[in-house]
């Protein structure tokens, strides 16, 4: 069976994107059965409209705290019957009755080489520091921001005079790769966690990797 995957998102959702054309193109075996945001006008939802994906939209702040508001996401996840969660772009930080009540695997994507970058802003706190590399981070989500275990990290080196915009257009290209592969490996159950660290089971076939970027573990076919 297909992992059924649900995305938590608050914006335009590229990433979520990403996932729906891998699914679409049979690259990423999973179902998406929902697609949840607390922006109500987040371009996320249009795009789940357009690829026939049930959507639940809500304002977190309707609720008269976040573990209330988490309790509804919850349960509406397990209405829909999901095995974990993806979140993309989403601006909330997850809830210990979140976490505890949903049960299943969460996964994250930030725009930075952790545990180097958390929180809101990872490329322009790159920059803004004087980094030379930096990338994006797949991890497992726990109750401290951009803290889980990492699955799968893209580093690319920083361009001289290179402006956040266009730092991050290169890092959402790597997105758009590393989350789906970590998905992919979430669903054919390849992803052992101990600890800290994630351990990556079994090979697949290598795929194409980009040029100017480290990844590691290396991308497989189709990704």
């Amino acid at each position: 069976m297909p992992l059924r995957l649900a995305i938590l998102a608050s914006g335009n959702g590229s990433n979520a994107q990403a996932m729906i054309s891998a699914m679409q193109a049979g690259t990423l075996h999973i179902e998406i059965p929902l697609i949840a945001s607390n922006n109500p006008k987040a371009y996320v939802l249009t795009r789940a409209e357009k690829a026939g994906i049930p959507t639940y939209a809500f304002d977190h702040r309707d609720f008269k705290d976040r573990e209330s508001c988490d309790r509804a996401i919850v349960a509406r996840i397990r209405e829909a019957n999901c095995d974990a969660v993806a979140l993309a772009g989403y601006m909330r930080l997850l809830s210990h009755t979140f976490l505890t009540e949903f049960g299943g695997p969460v996964l994250n994507l930030h725009p930075a080489l952790l545990p180097s970058f958390p929180g809101l802003h990872g490329a322009r706190d790159a920059l803004a520091y004087g980094v030379t590399i930096t990338g994006a981070t797949v991890h497992f989500v726990d109750e401290k921001m951009d803290n889980g275990p990492i699955i799968i990290q893209a580093a690319i080196p920083i361009r001289p005079n290179e402006s956040e915009d266009e730092l991050l257009s290169r890092i959402h290209a790597l997105e758009h790769r590393i989350y789906p592969q970590a998905i992919e490996w979430l669903a054919q159950g390849r992803l052992v966690r101990k600890g800290r660290i994630v351990t990556l089971t079994g090979k697949g076939k290598p795929g194409i990797q980009p040029e100017s970027a480290l990844i590691s573990p290396e991308l497989e076919e189709g990704m």
